[in-house]
């Protein structure tokens, strides 16, 4: 089941020099919210706070119309850097959430094989991160994200690093998944192309705080990138950007 994500009156930062102020948000259950904001602007710290690694400064933050208080197995994070042990395998690299909550591991295996197998790397099982290229690498990241069943995925620029084919090739995995999963995710990025790609809507941080959120038009078909109603949103959130 999907997890419904709630900000009121949030703000983020440290007393007197906040990041973001100010933000109401609700992110629907099953939905895919893209983030943008210029460098700095506090899309990251959102995502974090999101996690539950950051505590607000003001206003709450609910998972599921509960008070985020830390972080959850409900809600994986998935960074930009693959953060994986580089000394454990690809199979001992995504157990290890199942092994952190002590799940037997008898029970491990199967959902284990079945997520490296989902994400193509089930020839790499027993390889090291070193012997992985960087899409390879996401590739355990996501599966060791989705291993936990969890009800939200936030995605802190998952595919920045990436090389053009095999930045399109993580995004369509992603949306594979996810329509699969019909998990809540939450993607931030600083590519706006990428953002109304994948996105249902689009969240855009500036100023210190959410400027706007726009409906995606022809969410998640590439062919509409050059649609009227995309390219005006475009132009819209490139000019958001900017103000």
């Amino acid at each position: 089941m999907s997890l419904a994500l709630t900000a009121r009156g949030l703000s983020l930062g440290h007393p007197g020099h906040p990041v973001l102020s100010g933000v109401d948000l609700a992110v629907e259950p099953g939905e895919l919210l893209t983030v943008v904001g210029s460098s700095g602007g506090g899309k990251s710290t959102l995502l974090r706070a999101l996690a539950g690694l950051l505590t607000p400064t003001g206003g709450e933050l609910l998972a599921g119309g509960s008070p985020v208080r830390g972080p959850s197995a409900d809600r994986a994070l998935v960074f930009q850097e693959d953060g994986l042990l580089p000394w454990r395998s690809v199979r001992r690299n995504v157990e290890l959430p199942l092994a952190v909550r002590r799940v037997p591991r008898a029970r491990r295996r199967g959902p284990v094989a079945e997520w490296i197998e989902r994400v193509g790397l089930g020839d790499h099982q027993d390889r090291l991160p070193r012997e992985l290229s960087g899409g390879q690498r996401q590739r355990v990241q996501l599966a060791r994200a989705l291993v936990g069943a969890p009800r939200a995925v936030l995605m802190d620029e998952p595919f920045g690093a990436l090389d053009a084919q095999t930045r399109a090739a993580m995004q369509q995995l992603l949306l594979t998944v996810r329509e699969r999963e019909r998990c809540t995710v939450v993607f931030v990025t600083h590519d706006v192309d990428e953002a109304l790609l994948l996105g249902d809507r689009v969240a855009v941080l500036g100023g210190g705080t959410l400027a706007a959120v726009h409906p995606v038009p022809h969410p998640r078909d590439p062919a509409a990138r050059t649609a009227p109603a995309v390219l005006r949103l475009r132009e819209r959130v490139l000019a958001e950007l900017a103000g």
